[in-house]
């Protein structure tokens, strides 16, 4: 997968600035939700449909070496747009620090989705109330360094 493509920043004023400066700082600043405290991390997808390189700062939820990629939306009726970008091509980046990685990324369900959905809440408590506010089952992707 490539992603030297052109990138196309974020229409939301304040995802773009995070990523930016996340990303000019290798990892050191804005590397956490605002004002929370929160760790976040930055995944880099190719847009499904654009060809365009993505890029979205997450709720860092790591597990032995695994980290859970929560499609909440805030709980909106529909998926967020980089869902469809996953779906389409599992092969991400994630930056978790300095310097991003190959990674693949698998949606999660049963068992493994509940283990995965009790950590994402753990860190970030609003995920319980974000799904109580729609009707879909927030997905839940797990990604792996690539080659593992």
């Amino acid at each position: 997968m490539g992603f030297d493509g052109e990138y196309e920043a974020s229409t939301w004023g304040w995802v773009a600035d995070q990523v930016e400066a996340y990303e000019a700082s290798n990892g050191a600043e804005a590397n956490t939700l605002r004002d929370t405290g929160i760790p976040i991390m930055i995944i880099t997808t190719v847009g499904h449909k654009s060809g365009k390189v993505r890029k979205v700062p997450l709720m860092r939820v790591e597990h032995e070496g695994e980290y859970a990629i929560i499609a909440s939306k805030g709980g909106a009726p529909a998926h967020p747009g980089w869902y469809h970008n996953l779906m389409a091509d599992p092969n991400i980046l994630v930056q978790d620090g300095p310097a991003p990685f190959e990674t693949d990324v698998r949606i999660v369900t049963g068992e493994e989705r509940a283990a995965w959905w009790e950590r994402a809440v753990a860190v970030f408590p609003p995920y319980a109330e974000y799904q109580e506010k729609t009707d879909r089952e927030i997905p839940v992707f797990v990604s792996r360094a690539a080659g593992q």
